[in-house]
């Protein structure tokens, strides 16, 4: 037996000038950045592997795009979700290291 609860929908992003020139970076930035990681992590004769994970980047590049300008009422910013992310570890991290006087 399945029992589902529906949460709450988030509410709309707010809208200030340039979010949707800035969203459309963001939407542009993170599927590429994979590419250029892949293209440094795999050795020279990439194969299939190169070929496939970037065609799927483009695709979702395009889908992250098309919410970026068309629906940037919905768009979330990756980089700001991965920078939260990232400043609470180096946040514990420096209090970890305060504590043990290191």
């Amino acid at each position: 037996m399945w029992i589902l609860f529906a949460g709450a929908s988030r509410p709309d992003a707010p809208y200030w000038p340039g979010r949707r020139w800035l969203a459309a970076v963001d939407a542009m930035a993170w599927p590429t950045a994979w590419v250029l990681l892949l293209l440094r992590a795999l050795p020279e004769p990439g194969g299939v592997v190169l070929p496939t994970m970037s065609a799927v980047a483009a695709l979702v590049v395009v889908g992250r795009l098309r919410r970026a300008v068309y629906a940037n009422h919905h768009y979330r910013f990756t980089t700001s979700r991965w920078c939260r992310a990232v400043g609470t570890l180096l946040v514990i991290g420096w209090m970890l290291k305060s504590m043990l006087g290191a």
